[in-house]
C-alpha cells in the first residue's frame, strides 16, 4: 500500500560552484530569488562569470563572493590548480570545499563544458550532495611538503649512488663486492685518490679503515684491473661529477631536516587547536545558511 510522503529538501541559499582550469576559471553563483516558479519551489537567481586565475582576478573575486553573502564556495580537485583558489578564498574568510570530481558525476549523454559544469557543481553544492576531501591547515601543509621533498632527494641521491657503482663497474673496478658501503670514509676517500690520479692498487687498498682493513687483500683484487688502463679521463669526468652531486644532495636534506625540525618543535609550541584552519573551524552545515524548500 503506497502513503504520501512529504520531502524537504535542504538548500544551502548563498553558494557557488567554480570549474577550475591553468588559466582560468568558471564560476556560477546561486542565490534566492524572487517569489516562486511553476512547480512551487522557490526561485533561484544565477550568475555565471569567467575569470582569469591571476592573484589579482581571484581576490577581485572572492571581494564579490563575500559581498554577496556566499557561504560556501565548492571546487573539484583539478590537478593542482585548485590551489591556489582554495587558499586565497579561505584568506577572505570565505567557506571552500574541495570535492572529489568522482563525487560529481554527470548524467550519461550530459553536454560537459567549463560552464556547464560550474552549474552542475552549484546546483550538486547548494542542495548538500557533496562531502569535503580533507585540506590540512596551512601548518601541516607546510610540514608535508618538506617531508616529501625529502623523499624526493633521497630518491635522487640513490639513483645518484646507484650511477657510481655502474661507472666504477664499467671501469673493471669490483669495489662494490669487497665494501658493503662504498660511500663510507673509505670507499670516499678511495674514489677521490681515483679522481685525483692515483692507480695502484696497493695504494689504494691501504687507504681502508677501521674494519675494511681486514679485506686490504681482496680491495687489491678489487682495483687490479687499473694498471690496464680501464679508469680513464671519461670515467674521471663522470665520478667528479657524480659525487659533487651526492654531496650538494647530502647538504639539500641535511637543511631540509632541520627545517622540519623547526616545524616539529614549533607545533609543540602551539595553543590547542592551532591546526584548525578557518574553513574547518566553522561548524558545518551552519544551520542559519539552510532553508527548508517543500516538493
Amino acid at each position: 500500500m503506497f502513503s504520501d510522503a512529504e520531502d524537504d529538501e535542504q538548500i544551502i541559499e548563498r553558494v557557488a560552484g567554480l570549474d577550475i582550469g591553468k588559466a582560468e576559471l568558471v564560476c556560477c553563483i546561486r542565490l534566492p530569488g524572487n517569489g516562486t516558479g511553476k512547480s512551487g519551489r522557490a526561485r533561484r537567481s544565477q550568475e555565471v562569470t569567467t575569470h582569469s586565475t591571476m592573484v589579482g582576478s581571484l581576490a577581485e573575486l572572492a571581494n564579490r563572493l563575500v559581498g554577496l553573502g556566499v557561504e560556501r564556495v565548492v571546487m573539484e580537485a583539478t590537478s593542482d590548480y585548485w590551489k591556489p583558489v582554495f587558499y586565497l578564498l579561505e584568506a577572505h574568510g570565505l567557506d571552500p570545499w574541495l570535492v572529489n570530481a568522482r563525487d560529481v558525476k554527470h548524467l550519461p549523454g550530459r553536454p560537459k563544458t567549463d560552464r556547464l559544469d560550474a552549474v552542475w557543481l552549484c546546483k550538486v553544492a547548494e542542495r548538500q550532495m557533496l562531502r569535503p576531501s580533507f585540506v590540512p591547515p596551512r601548518p601541516i601543509r607546510q610540514l608535508r611538503d618538506l617531508t616529501r621533498y625529502r623523499v624526493d632527494l633521497v630518491v635522487a641521491q640513490t639513483a645518484e649512488k646507484n650511477r657510481v657503482e655502474k661507472l666504477l663497474e664499467d671501469a673493471c673496478i669490483k669495489l662494490s663486492v669487497v665494501a658493503s658501503d662504498i660511500f663510507g670514509v673509505s670507499g670516499r676517500q678511495m674514489m677521490a685518490a681515483l679522481i685525483a690520479g692515483e692507480r695502484d692498487p696497493k695504494a689504494l687498498a691501504e687507504m681502508a679503515r677501521s674494519s675494511m682493513r681486514r679485506k686490504i687483500g681482496r680491495l687489491e683484487e678489487a682495483f687490479a684491473g687499473l694498471p690496464t688502463g680501464s679508469f680513464d679521463d671519461h670515467h674521471r669526468f663522470l665520478l667528479t661529477r657524480m659525487l659533487a652531486r651526492i654531496d650538494q644532495l647530502d647538504t639539500d636534506i641535511a637543511a631540509v631536516d632541520a627545517q622540519i625540525e623547526a616545524h616539529l618543535a614549533l607545533s609543540l609550541t602551539r595553543p590547542p587547536g592551532w591546526t584548525r584552519s578557518p574553513a574547518s573551524a566553522r561548524s558545518r552545515p551552519r544551520s542559519s545558511s539552510l532553508r527548508s524548500v517543500s516538493t
